[in-house]
């Protein structure tokens, strides 16, 4: 118990300590090597210019479209990977004969469709929205495929000996086993949508963090630029721990979240 009750405790502890230290040496190295404010700012001119771009209503604006952007994106992504996944996983023949096609999407670096992405859904949100869906499309359609695919054959047989309807046999077994692969693969997902807004963002937007960043960077705002991240940061986080919450709140009798809640 009083190991558990440690390992619940540390992690708000040690965290913020570890943060504290790093900035603390951050700072000082900063100081003591004479390194110019504009490589790299100190975490003290970071925080103060933090500060006033939080008071700032345009950047939570612009934090308020990333985040639709992302969001919207992640949807998309995840509406899309679980009609293929589950199809694919259903129809042998079908993932077979696409599979050569789907590890070469897969393996082509996505930033090489921005420009035409762009050209196609203009400089608005639909083209980040695009941008956002690609990258979180193929950790979520996979490991649904894993799921489908990994289902016990033995468990449809008792289904089948119980006299369960398909309807039953879809939301009693196949629902329950493909849950934890899908929310494994939207935690992964997640980060990539946020990823792919800032990417889309960053070369082909005019609004939105990403677009903060290539702002700042022009203005040679080097606390901004650090500060901008720091945003984006926090808002992978937040966005993060929502999916998370979410794992937790449909599927709390799976051993991820069941070990994690015990452990954590």
């Amino acid at each position: 118990m009083r190991r558990e009750k440690l390992q619940r405790i540390l992690p708000w502890v040690a965290t913020p300590v570890l943060v504290l230290v790093l900035c603390g040496v951050w700072e000082v190295a900063v100081a003591r090597l004479g390194i110019s404010t504009l490589i790299l700012p100190p975490p003290s001119m970071i925080g103060a210019r933090l500060v006033e771009l939080m008071r700032d209503p345009v950047t939570w604006q612009q934090a308020g479209i990333t985040a639709t952007e992302t969001v919207l994106g992640f949807a998309l992504a995840v509406l899309a990977g679980v009609v293929i996944g589950v199809t694919l996983g259903k129809v042998f023949w079908l993932e077979v004969s696409l599979r050569p096609i789907i590890v070469a999407l897969q393996v082509v670096p996505k930033v090489a469709f921005i420009p035409l992405l762009v050209i196609w859904f203009g400089f608005g949100m639909t083209s980040k929205i695009v941008i956002s869906a690609m990258l979180a499309f193929f950790p979520i359609m996979l490991n649904v495929l894993l799921g489908v695919k990994s289902l016990d054959p033995g468990h449809r047989d008792v289904m089948k000996s119980l006299n369960a309807s398909k309807w039953q046999t879809f939301t009693n077994l196949e629902v329950r086993s493909i849950m934890p692969y899908l929310l494994a693969g939207m935690e992964s997902g997640i980060i990539f949508a946020l990823i792919g807004t800032i990417v889309g963002e960053y070369l082909g937007g005019s609004e939105g963090l990403g677009y903060m960043v290539v702002s700042t960077l022009n203005q040679l705002d080097a606390p901004g630029l650090f500060g901008v991240v720091v945003m984006l940061s926090a808002l992978g986080l937040v966005l993060y721990f929502c999916v998370f919450a979410l794992k937790r709140f449909l599927i709390p009798w799976h051993e991820s979240v069941y070990g994690q809640g015990v452990t954590a």
